[in-house]
């Protein structure tokens, strides 16, 4: 199992919204995270600076692959369509990141 942890900024014009989608995420979307080996998937918010922080635990043996058919699927693509507007990618982002990732340095069970 692989801790993960990414951020990203949100446009203080979509907090709402984006709030309200993740109230209520679709379900094929969550079929899929957990299809693709993602558990324990936690996204918070910092009010004012509107920066999220995400984490999550793979727990599969091919990431890359498990990511590509992520990116792949149809309805995920959908709702990356109302997500991404929503967002503000850091600047510091590495090459092909859209949530910049993040090196983890501590961790308690």
């Amino acid at each position: 199992m692989q801790r993960m942890g990414m951020m990203i900024g949100l446009n203080a014009a979509k907090v709402a919204e984006y709030k309200r989608l993740h109230a209520a995420v679709w379900p094929e979307i969550l079929d899929l995270i957990s299809s693709c080996n993602i558990r324990n998937y936690t996204i918070f918010l910092r009010e004012p600076e509107n920066v999220l922080f995400g984490t999550w635990e793979y727990h599969g043996t091919d990431f890359a692959a498990d990511m590509a058919r992520m990116s792949a699927d149809p309805k995920n693509r959908q709702w990356w369509a109302v997500c991404m507007p929503c967002q503000v990618p850091l600047p510091t982002r590495a090459e092909g990141e859209w949530w910049a990732m993040m090196e983890e340095v501590f961790h308690l069970d």
